[in-house]
């Protein structure tokens, strides 16, 4: 069966990564590579608002995040800033 996996990132489609950042495609490589030739990859660009509005949906809170088949990987679930750890450090 072919998952789909969805890359969600800070690039544009032709070039999905984020300015200079290397976490962006550094994970993209990582997931094409174990994704191979039976799963589809699609990298989506987080500043479309219809993107990051659908990704709000998966509970993404921080990016790269994966989505596989529709859910959140769990590599990727609860990241992103908290606001209780935020407001202990300042």
């Amino acid at each position: 069966m072919e998952a789909i996996v969805s890359l969600l990132t800070l690039g544009t489609h032709a070039a999905p990564l984020c300015a200079g950042c290397s976490t962006c495609k550094e994970t993209i490589d990582v997931v094409k590579h174990l994704a191979g030739s039976s799963h589809e990859v699609v990298v989506h660009d987080m500043q479309k608002s219809e993107v990051a509005s659908k990704a709000k949906q998966y509970g993404v809170r921080s990016v790269p995040a994966i989505v596989v088949d529709g859910k959140l990987a769990g590599c990727c679930a609860g990241r992103g800033p908290d606001e209780h750890i935020l407001r202990s450090a300042l």
